[in-house]
């Protein structure tokens, strides 16, 4: 379904709000594409994947939104889920952009992060966004499923991803409310499928707290005072 271009409204507010109406209808269709999602999503989470999520400007703090529902929590207390946003690693960022140019700010980090069984969501309003498109196909490269959230399709970055959510709307403003939006949805989803994934997994072995390091030489054992002392043969 097309978003109708809404007249011009008396009002600077009015204008918004016709353009979010005028793109929320079209918005409805995707209610079972993002449940599926979600159900995907979860059962991935709950296996120990990942979720990895990149975009620029106004489309990276959706982004962080985005992580840090999962991370945290949307509605209800459960486990924590991995989700990463690229472009918050910021030293990391700044250093591959530096060394080997901005289109290879998020590829670079998606070759280095991503498992076959992640996932990769890339945020852009145009859909034409070329460090995007370059970490969609360091993601396809790496085995990674990539789904995307931009404006108007067709458009480069829904092409090269699995599948996309494509917000009707000619407003970059409105696409970006609305992917906020679906971002909710999504995770809410992520959490109506999680205790079934859950459930799903075998039992977890022991949790390992981080890295075991050894340092120096291994100690001695103290030695018994009440045995014997050694001897018998020549020294």
């Amino acid at each position: 379904m097309t978003a109708a271009t809404p007249g011009p409204g008396a009002t600077v507010l009015e204008d918004h709000l016709s353009l979010l109406a005028a793109a929320l209808l079209p918005l409805r269709a995707a209610e079972q594409m993002l449940a599926r999602w979600g159900e995907e999503l979860a059962q991935r989470l709950a296996a120990g994947g990942r979720l990895l999520v990149a975009g620029n400007g106004g489309s990276a703090a959706e982004a962080q939104h985005l992580t840090a529902e999962l991370v945290g929590k949307l509605r209800h207390d459960r486990q924590p889920l991995s989700a990463i946003a690229l472009h918050a690693e910021t030293s990391a960022l700044t250093a591959i952009a530096n060394d080997y140019g901005y289109d290879e700010a998020f590829a670079r980090q998606v070759r280095a992060h991503g498992r076959p069984r992640d996932h990769l969501l890339l945020m852009s309003t145009s859909g034409t966004s070329s460090n995007l498109l370059t970490a969609a196909h360091a993601a396809r490269q790496t085995g990674i499923r990539c789904w995307a959230f931009t404006g108007p399709a067709p458009n480069p970055l829904a092409d090269l991803c699995h599948e996309h959510l494509a917000i009707d709307s000619p407003d970059g403003q409105v696409v970006q409310e609305l992917h906020l939006v679906a971002s909710h949805v999504l995770c809410e989803y992520v959490e109506l499928a999680l205790p079934a994934a859950l459930a799903a997994e075998p039992a977890a072995g022991p949790v390992r707290a981080g890295v075991e390091v050894v340092v120096g030489e291994p100690a001695l054992t103290e030695p018994d005072p009440t045995a014997p002392a050694g001897g018998g043969g020549p020294a």
